[in-house]
């Protein structure tokens, strides 16, 4: 699949989702971390690979929470000065997601490999209207991610978008990324806690969610 211009079509506003979990590093296409592989709920049709990722809603979602981990040896000499061997910096992140739909979509999603879009996104495919996307932008449910979590015991690449301009240099061109992924990490899923706050009628749950990952 052509993923950059797929990324584009999950887009709903003008920067993408702040979260994408992936089994893959992905790749630099143009300058952009794009991630490789399908995303879940894909429409599968001659799809050999199975590496895929997984797009995070913004919907209700707090803030992202970023504490760096600072792993150093420290001793006092003796003339009573500190040295610190300074080893890594590391990255803790929390966030959490208030009554978040259980799933994203009412049927499967049968994201379209070349676009990215749904077939129940606007105007695309046999459905029209937003009445059956759940989640208001699209990106994953509360089904999706603790189906993530659980088939995901190991680490796996974080995909972050925020405003980081420093990754991309220190000139004019390193300001025009905003609307990109800047961040890709290594990381671990620590704590992943969920509720079922309201139950729906025929369509779907609401979950309260709280996960915490460290980067490996």
């Amino acid at each position: 699949m052509a993923t950059e211009a797929y990324m584009s079509g999950r887009k709903r506003y003008a920067r993408p989702q702040a979260m994408l979990w992936s089994d893959t590093p992905g790749t630099l296409d143009n300058g952009i971390y794009v991630p490789s592989g399908y995303e879940v709920n894909s429409d599968k049709t001659g799809i050999t690979s199975t590496d895929s990722f997984l797009i995070l809603s913004d919907h209700n979602r707090s803030e992202i929470g970023m504490s760096p981990i600072r792993i150093e040896q420290r001793r006092r000499m003796a003339n009573g000065s500190m040295r610190s061997y300074h080893i890594a910096d590391k990255l803790v992140l929390t966030t959490s997601w208030n009554m978040l739909p259980s799933r994203s979509y009412k049927l499967y999603a049968n994201f379209n490999q070349t676009t990215g879009k749904s077939t129940y996104d606007h105007g695309y495919g046999s459905v029209t209207g937003s009445e059956s996307e759940f989640t208001s932008d699209g990106g994953a449910g509360g089904v999706e991610m603790l189906d993530w979590y659980q088939n995901h015991t190991g680490p796996f690449w974080v995909f972050l978008s925020y405003d980081k301009y420093i990754n991309f240099g220190t000139d004019n061109n390193a300001h025009l990324h905003l609307a990109e992924y800047n961040q890709v990490l290594k990381m671990y899923i620590t704590n992943f806690t969920y509720s079922v706050v309201k139950r729906g009628g025929s369509n779907m749950d609401l979950w309260n969610i709280n996960v915490s990952l460290e980067e490996a």
